[in-house]
């Protein structure tokens, strides 16, 4: 290593070592999905980072999706995936489904990737993510509403300096297991918590004042003017429900919550470690 680049080297470390310092014993939650999941060269670095972060002192807590793998089960057993307002009707064949890729493959895929550091858990363990059938105008079938968190588990795995990896399936009363939204689970998990920060990656540069042009990026949003923006056209479609799991966090006491950029390496570290942020940030 030449000079230059170890007084770079060290000037970064001084910077990175003032944010970590805002991080570390402190609880964040990300949620994880999109095309940082799908990608395996881009899976590879997110778990880097996320045991990176671990092994620095942050505690984190992982909520992973995988709506391409369940969609895919649901295939091969000749059925097509049926979405109603971007929620997957799940009938019993697809609960099961779910259970296998979600709980099962996805779930301990990534466990395996976090080097002994990670703890594989869904949301039916400990009855972590209690619910109730979700009642809306058409019938989803086995879709859960959350009614409580129930954070027992996650803290004993927390405070053993564990990373759990979390998949949102929840269980009722009755034992009946049900689909949970990721991003819904991870915002109300984070609340439960009383996380310091919510993190959201999914496949794009975050909230866009045009959604097809990347250059109109909005980087900071008040929660307070969030349905300004609803109103305006610009929260719209599947970032509305994205953006209320923000907005509930940080009306809950969350400090922060971020939609970042999976598609982009090391996001996490960007959005922890420097000022710049790769996305949108919500704040009260």
């Amino acid at each position: 290593m030449q000079t230059e680049e170890i007084i770079q080297f060290a000037n970064l470390l001084e910077k990175s070592t003032a944010y970590l310092s805002k991080w570390q014993d402190k609880t964040i939650v990300v949620k994880y999905g999109g095309n940082a999941m799908i990608n395996e060269a881009l899976k590879q670095a997110v778990m880097k980072d996320i045991l990176l972060l671990n092994q620095l002192g942050v505690k984190i807590v992982l909520v992973h999706g995988g709506g391409p793998e369940i969609s895919q089960g649901v295939k091969l057993l000749g059925k097509e995936p049926q979405f109603i307002n971007g929620l997957r009707v799940t009938d019993e064949d697809t609960i099961n489904v779910v259970l296998q890729m979600l709980a099962g493959k996805v779930n301990k895929s990534l466990v395996a990737l976090l080097k002994g550091k990670g703890v594989g858990l869904c949301g039916a363990d400990g009855s972590m993510i209690k619910c109730e059938k979700l009642q809306a105008e058409v019938d989803y079938g086995f879709v859960g509403n959350i009614t409580k968190v129930n954070t027992q588990l996650l803290e004993i795995a927390l405070n053993a300096n564990f990373i759990p990896v979390i998949s949102t399936v929840g269980v009722d009363a009755s034992g009946q297991i049900y689909n949970i939204n990721a991003d819904t689970a991870a915002s109300e998990i984070a609340i439960a918590l009383k996380a310091e920060k919510l993190v959201s990656m999914t496949d794009i540069a975050g909230l866009l004042r045009d959604r097809f042009d990347e250059s109109t990026l909005i980087p900071e949003v008040k929660v307070a003017d969030v349905q300004a923006l609803i109103d305006e056209g610009i929260i719209a479609g599947g970032m509305i429900p994205k953006i209320a799991c923000c907005t509930d966090f940080i009306q809950a006491g969350g400090k922060v919550a971020s939609i970042i950029d999976g598609r982009v390496e090391h996001a996490i570290l960007l959005e922890m470690l420097s000022d710049k942020g790769n996305g949108t940030r919500f704040y009260a």
